[in-house]
């Protein structure tokens, strides 16, 4: 999942940042409104967690214009106020969800996590390809039933390839919902990645190789 979160409180943006990717999530972070347009409009992100009160453009524009787009990014607005009213017009704006400071981390990664089930097509909440199980509520993958212990990066990229169902995925799409922006383009990593998760996961291999275009699941069990 690729989430943004513009917040000016930059403690409180890194530490939000620092917890999310902890949960497997792919974060940029951006400190003002402008920057944070920008991003939220050059990057399709799954989630933006979006302070409402920002220098430079206030989050409520941003909020509207993302309404606007059509996007399916779905917005989390957080606020210190917590009036009725507040929340009634943070909605109204196009928020997908609402949620006042202080606030209990463990909330706000519910919150996102529910917000980015819905920025996607619905996928199955086990995901199968041959003999390969995948709980991604759970973060579990077994393989004929043997679990098998993947790092973040490597269960992003496994649930994105068997998400597409045998469609080629490219190392460019791979790079953008599983790393952050934070990651050179041009870097080898999403090579390797599939390399070591190819290793992990054994024999008969599951993940092809198309040359020039990307990389698909060999088999996909409905």
């Amino acid at each position: 999942m690729r989430v943004l979160v513009v917040e000016d409180e930059r403690n409180l943006a890194d530490a939000i940042a620092r917890g999310l990717r902890k949960r497997g999530m792919a974060v940029d972070v951006a400190y003002d409104g402008d920057a944070g347009h920008e991003a939220a409009f050059v990057t399709r992100y799954d989630v933006v967690v979006l302070d409402r009160d920002l220098p430079g453009m206030h989050g409520d524009q941003i909020c509207a214009e993302l309404a606007a787009s059509g996007t399916l990014t779905r917005v989390l607005m957080l606020t210190a106020s917590d009036s009725v009213a507040d929340r009634v017009q943070g909605l109204g704006l196009g928020a997908d969800d609402y949620l006042p400071k202080p606030f209990a981390f463990d909330e706000l990664v519910a919150r996102v996590q529910a917000l980015g089930r819905r920025a996607t097509p619905a996928a199955p909440p086990v995901l199968e390809v041959a003999d390969v199980v995948i709980d991604p509520a759970r973060r579990v993958v077994t393989r004929a039933g043997v679990p098998v212990d993947l790092t973040n990066k490597e269960f992003g990229v496994l649930c994105e390839l068997v998400k597409a169902r045998g469609a080629v995925v490219s190392s460019e799409e791979l790079l953008e919902r599983v790393w952050d922006a934070n990651t050179d383009p041009f870097t080898t990593i999403v090579r390797v990645t599939v390399m070591t998760l190819r290793k992990k996961l054994g024999d008969p291999q599951l993940i092809e190789t198309v040359v020039g275009a990307g990389y698909r699941t060999a088999e996909v069990v409905a």
